[in-house]
């Protein structure tokens, strides 16, 4: 029997793109152009998966999300979201949604993402199905709802070791280096827990991802078991358990159990962060946006650490949109953030302020330091031929303000506002300048 799909979007284009390809590779599907046709169908039958857009006439994909949650708990939800409109994405995740695709939506993305919804809701099935099981069913929904990793490794780690009698555990990930470390563990020592990484890393390369291994027995410490933690075939992780004994068929069986739930539990944390970042994220010139700058400032004051923040506005833009259009204007400000890119380190900030409006933040630099980073910055744009694949030619300066934590202030407001006011001191002087901050400075015109 076909899995059966509703899908709900307002754009009749979409929704006949959409619905052809899904009825194209087997799906049963029923459309819907609102909230209100959305939840007719939804009280007329079952089905399988919803897929709707955040963004609906007279409601919103949110509203309907938690209607089809009250007339089915069992219904997977996907939801679909323009990258402006990642706030809503994450709320729909929290609240139930299985899986979220950013517009342009392929025919290849939706397949996948529908799938997993599909594999999700067969994962449940499954649960409810093992009523002699309640416990770890329990468990399993707690791990699903986790959105702290560091919770949700030591709630997986103590349920698997549980489930096959085992004393200990470690989550095994590789590092970046390709290095095989702990990320968590549960019940052991260092000791202990390192003699189980360094009994379990040779092993890994040959992993099966469907099923536990069973290593043999180290003196001192008992079996080594493997369990992959994965999404699909993907693995994500290895929990390895010290058991006394070989587990039985049985105890595998329940362990491996909690890895399923626990690997989509992994990936829906991954996908979660990766749609805050997006909200993080400024949608011209893709550096960070005000609401990060915010969060990073309050965040390097809290660690008391120094750092200098450098306030940069572009010299005279108006007359790059006036001479060349909004379009161009654009593109150049794309082209300034590479460059600004380019001038800092990959542990810096650099956040798009608003219009031509930039500002970096420097971690643990001085305003000595700051001073020759923004020096630089600014001959770096000077030197620059902006809009040249135009075959504009463009050549533009900006005006850089700098103040320092904890040198100026120790307030995180006052510093961005310090390095706002040095910033306009500048503008109003000589432009194409880096000027310092004090705390005689007027203050920078209200925007």
């Amino acid at each position: 029997m076909a899995h059966s799909v509703l899908l709900v979007d307002d754009e009749r284009f979409a929704r006949t793109v959409y619905s052809d390809y899904l009825r194209a590779t087997g799906y049963e599907v029923a459309v819907a152009e609102d909230a209100a046709a959305a939840l007719e169908a939804l009280r007329a039958r079952r089905f399988d998966v919803l897929i709707t857009d955040v963004i609906l006439p007279g409601s919103d994909g949110l509203e309907l999300l938690a209607a089809a949650k009250q007339l089915d708990p069992d219904i997977e939800a996907l939801v679909i979201t323009a990258l402006d409109r990642v706030d809503p994405a994450v709320r729909a995740m929290k609240s139930g949604a299985s899986d979220y695709l950013v517009k342009p939506v392929t025919p290849e993305a939706l397949q996948v993402a529908v799938q997993r919804c599909l594999s999700t809701r067969a994962l449940l099935a499954e649960n409810k199905a093992l009523r002699a099981h309640l416990q770890l069913f329990e468990t399993c929904q707690r791990l699903a709802a986790s959105m702290e990793r560091d919770k949700l490794v030591q709630m997986a780690l103590a349920a698997v070791a549980s489930e096959c009698g085992g004393r200990g555990a470690v989550l095994l990930e590789r590092t970046r280096a390709g290095a095989v470390a702990a990320a968590g563990r549960h019940a052991l020592g260092d000791a202990e827990a390192e003699a189980l990484v360094a009994a379990s890393a040779p092993r890994l390369a040959g992993l099966s991802p469907a099923e536990p291994t069973v290593l043999p027995a180290v003196e001192g410490m008992g079996v080594p078991v493997l369990f992959p933690v994965t999404d699909g075939q993907v693995v994500l992780a290895v929990a390895a358990v010290i058991a006394p004994a070989p587990p039985t068929a049985e105890r595998l069986g329940g362990a491996q159990f909690v890895c399923r739930h626990f690997g989509l539990a992994l990936r829906t944390f991954g996908q979660l962060k990766q749609v805050e970042h997006l909200a993080y994220l400024d949608d011209l010139t893709h550096l960070y946006n005000v609401r990060f700058l915010d969060l990073a400032l309050e965040r390097e004051i809290q660690n008391g650490r120094p750092f200098t923040v450098l306030f940069m506005d572009l010299d005279r833009f108006k007359s790059v949109n006036d001479t060349h259009g909004h379009l161009n204007g654009s593109k150049l400000l794309v082209e300034v953030a590479r460059v600004l890119k380019a001038c800092v380190r990959d542990d810096d900030v650099v956040a798009r302020y608003g219009g031509d409006e930039y500002v970096a933040v420097l971690m643990g630099i001085d305003s000595g330091v700051g001073l020759k980073v923004a020096e630089r910055i600014r001959r770096a744009i000077e030197d620059h031929v902006f809009l040249s694949r135009e075959s504009a030619r463009v050549h533009i300066t900006a005006s850089i303000g700098l103040a320092s934590f904890p040198e100026h202030t120790r307030d995180k407001a006052e510093v961005l506002d310090l390095a706002d006011r040095a910033m306009y001191r500048g503008k109003r002087s000589t432009r194409n300048v880096v000027y310092l901050a004090s705390k005689d400075l007027p203050p920078a015109p209200a925007r």
